[in-house]
Order: structure tokens, then sequence, then C-alpha cells
């Protein structure tokens, strides 16, 4: 791997110091030169040639005792290591952590009076044992070909929780090809969610960079490897329901698709009273086998029924499906156990444009969305959103940034 940073320098370091003497003759391998009788320069390079077990947090320099820095590149496999040369270019030092487990060999570059200067440094990196590594074990979403709603979350789930929140979470870089402003939350010690304060733009890219490889994640653990990932996010399709009146409608990017009746939660319990709140659409499977929470067969109010083409908006068992039995009621009464019930052609219908992340904004209910129940994040002001964050105030950057709610367990 070989990386410029800015200035064309790119540097991962050791600490290598050669001695440039007298005029005229050409440099070597190690960087040799000579200058005018009786003058010295050197480049520094840390850490020095050789050097073994160096944390990946550590930062590199690179030293012109005299003469300036002109060239600096890194060899090696694992992250691209990025730095900056100060206004004088005398001095080089890193910006980013090192790989772990990493031979890097650094070159550099410089003049002095018009005459080369040259300097080489090789040096591993510290490699952790698995109980002090810290791997992304999931992001989502993540499958291939995917196109996401406007509304949808990015979620990443560690292989453990991280001590040292704050340091990890400055690695984490969101990039919308359309700008909007974000933050991460922490919803527990091994994941975390990001979410925009608007919803994305419609049909763009979105780039999430973590740059773990080598960050202190506390407690001697270490990030094992950048992770790179590319969302694609679809239309903008919202639906919009009134739970007393029985109808809902889908929009697609501003224009109506459809008006769809219902029939949701009978209210006779909680448990029964479909929520109102801004609801983010989670998944989606045909057939799907519906069983009475907590109640086993025999039991007062226990049910098991096979639904076609439902599509899932929480945690507590919530659907749009096919629900041929209640067609007489749907667009007049609500009669189901929560879900919203939907005729057949219906329920195929928006089975079949779903996209996880697409908005189903729902009023009329005496039970609100719970924040945690499901993918309810919307359900919190910005400002409580970004309370979640491991970065406070100016630290918080607007494109990256940020309970105990529900996480997905896969892409």
């Amino acid at each position: 791997m070989r990386v410029k940073g800015r200035f064309g320098v790119v540097v991962a370091g050791g600490t290598g110091v050669v001695m440039l003497l007298s005029a005229c003759s050409g440099g070597g391998g190690n960087g040799s030169g000579e200058l005018a009788a009786g003058e010295t320069a050197a480049l520094t390079i840390t850490p020095q040639n050789g050097a073994g077990q160096i944390k990946p947090d550590g930062v590199i320099e690179v030293k012109a005792s005299d003469g300036t820095l002109q060239n600096v590149t890194v060899q090696g496999d694992g992250a691209t290591i990025t730095g900056e040369l100060a206004a004088d270019k005398r001095t080089w030092r890193s910006s980013r952590t090192l790989a772990p487990g990493t031979s890097y060999t650094v070159t550099a570059q410089g003049s002095h009076k018009g005459k080369p200067l040259s300097a080489t440094s090789t040096f591993t990196t510290l490699k952790p044992s698995a109980a002090k590594t810290l791997s992304v074990l999931d992001v989502t979403p993540n499958r291939k070909g995917e196109k996401v709603g406007v509304g949808m979350p990015i979620f990443i789930r560690f292989n453990r929780a991280v001590t040292d929140r704050a340091a990890v979470e400055r690695t984490l870089k969101v990039t919308p090809d359309k700008p909007v402003e974000g933050s991460w939350r922490w919803i527990s010690g091994d994941q975390v969610i990001y979410r925009t304060k608007t919803f994305w733009q419609p049909h763009q890219k979105v780039r999430l960079n973590a740059e773990l490889a080598g960050v202190n994640a506390g407690n001697g653990v270490y990030g094992a490897k950048d992770v790179d990932e590319t969302i694609s996010i679809g239309a903008k399709q919202y639906t919009t329901g009134n739970l007393g009146k029985h109808h809902m409608t889908v929009y697609r990017d501003g224009k109506k698709l459809r008006t769809i009746p219902f029939s949701a939660g009978n209210g006779q319990t909680r448990e029964y009273t479909t929520t109102s709140g801004t609801h983010l659409l989670m998944e989606k499977a045909n057939p799907v086998t519906m069983i009475s929470p907590g109640r086993k067969e025999g039991d007062d109010g226990y049910y098991k029924q096979v639904v076609d083409h439902a599509v899932r908006f929480t945690n507590s068992g919530m659907y749009t499906h096919s629900a041929p039995w209640s067609v007489g009621s749907q667009g007049s009464a609500n009669v189901s156990h929560g879900c919203l019930n939907l005729s057949p052609a219906n329920a195929k219908w928006y089975y079949d444009i779903m996209q996880r992340g697409d908005v189903l904004k729902l009023t009329g209910s005496s039970r609100e969305l719970l924040p945690d129940n499901g993918w309810g994040y919307w359900q919190l002001s910005w400002k409580q959103w970004q309370k979640g964050s491991a970065l406070k105030g100016a630290e918080a950057p607007a494109g990256s940034g940020s309970g105990t709610e529900a996480a997905p367990t896969g892409g």
C-alpha cells in the first residue's frame, strides 16, 4: 500500500537518523549526500528502524533538522496512513492510527541547500490477541443491490462492548451525496446507530467509512481494520394513515400512489392497540406465523395464524399483512390484534414495493410508539437523539456523530 498525504507526503514511521556529509557524492539506500565541508544535516523517522511492538495508536513523525521535507512514502498492508506537513516543511506527523500486526516501511526525501536528503525506516506494529481486538460484526443495511427508504438508520454492531466510545465514534464518518446533518447514538456497549436530523434525500449514495484500524477502544483493545460500505437510498416512499378513519395513503417521491383501506387493532387492550407515531418498515416475509404473545394454546385470547405478504413495522409484532377474513371491516372498523389488516391484493402490492426504512406515519391512537419498539428512532427529537452520542458539543461532527433500543441482528 502506498498512500499520499497532504503536500504529497505519506508516512508510517520509526526513528531512523541519517547524517549527510560534504558535497557532490550520491545517496545510498539509507540516504546519503554530501554537503559543504563542515556542515551536517539529518532526517529523523520515528519509530526507529527495526522497532517492533509499536502501539497502533502511536504518532509517526518525520523531522528534518536542517533543510526541508519534500516527500514521504509508506509501504505496508492495512490502513491507509495520512498526515500533515508543517508550514515550514520540516516536520510531518501522522493523523490517524496504524493497522495492528503490520510491517511498514517509511521512506523520506528532503533537501538542504539544493542537496538531496533521504532516510528509510522499517518497523512492525503490535498484534493484539483476539481478546484485545475490536471488529465490526455487522453493518445494516448492507444487502447487495438493496435500496432503502429515506428514514433508514445505519446500524453498526461490534464483537465486544466498547470502553472508549468517543474514540471509536470519532472514526465513524458518514458521507451522503446530498448532505444532511446526522449523529450517532449508542444503544448498548456494542451497538451504535446513525440517524439524520431530517430524512435522507432520495435517489443517492451514502458512504460509511470507519477508520477503526489501530484505534484504542479502551483497556488495551485495538481496532482490527477499517470498514467501508456504500448504501443506496431509493425513492421517498411515505405512508400516512389515520387509525380512526381506517385508511392509509402511499406516496412515492411526492406522488400519490394508492389509498388503502385497513382494519387496525381493536383497542380492547393495550396489546391490541395499534401504535401512533413515525414507524419505519423493518422487514418483510411471506408467509409469517403469528402467535399471541405471552399465551399458550388453551389460554383465553390464544391465537396462531399464518398470514401472507407481511411487512413488519414494530418489534411488538405489528405488520401490514393479508387478512381476507376481515375485508368486510377494512375501511370501516378496527378488529385486529394490532396489525393493519389489508385485502390480499393490497397486502401483496404493499409487500412488493416496500423498502426497509420507508416511513409509515400513523395517527389516531391512544398508544404512542416508543423509540425502542422496533426502529422507532424518529419518535425522539433531534436534541434527544444527540444525547446518545459519546461526542459532546463542538466535538460532534455535523456529518457523522451519534435507552436500549432494538437493533437488527443481521444485514
